[in-house]
């Protein structure tokens, strides 16, 4: 039995792979630009980290000489920890601002 093919039905499903391609391209672009700020408990340490959770900077403030080592790698372990779990938040919501919108094949 032959198959009857519907064409509005392929150039929708072919414009809406660009859409989603394009869409992709979106949130790789704000993945890779949008920045997030986050500091260790103490706040003695800032650390930036884009959406990708690439870290861009990390700031000390006030000085080391008064700081037991041991004492400041707790602080920055958490401030990196910190800096990942903002990076996934941040990720989360680029992602849902960008493709929530978009409707599935099922939905038009």
């Amino acid at each position: 039995m032959a198959r009857e093919i519907d064409e509005a039905w392929i150039s929708e499903a072919i414009e809406r792979h660009r859409r989603v391609e394009e869409l992709r391209g979106d949130f790789d672009r704000a993945v890779e630009s949008h920045q997030v700020s986050v500091h260790s408990p103490d706040n003695s340490i800032e650390v930036t980290v884009t959406a990708s959770g690439r870290i861009t900077d990390i700031q000390i403030h006030g000085g080391l000489s008064h700081r037991h080592p041991a004492e400041f790698s707790r602080e920055l372990q958490a401030a990196v920890s910190n800096a990942t779990d903002a990076a996934r938040w941040a990720r989360e919501k680029l992602h849902s601002e960008i493709f929530d919108q978009f409707r599935t094949l099922g939905e038009a």
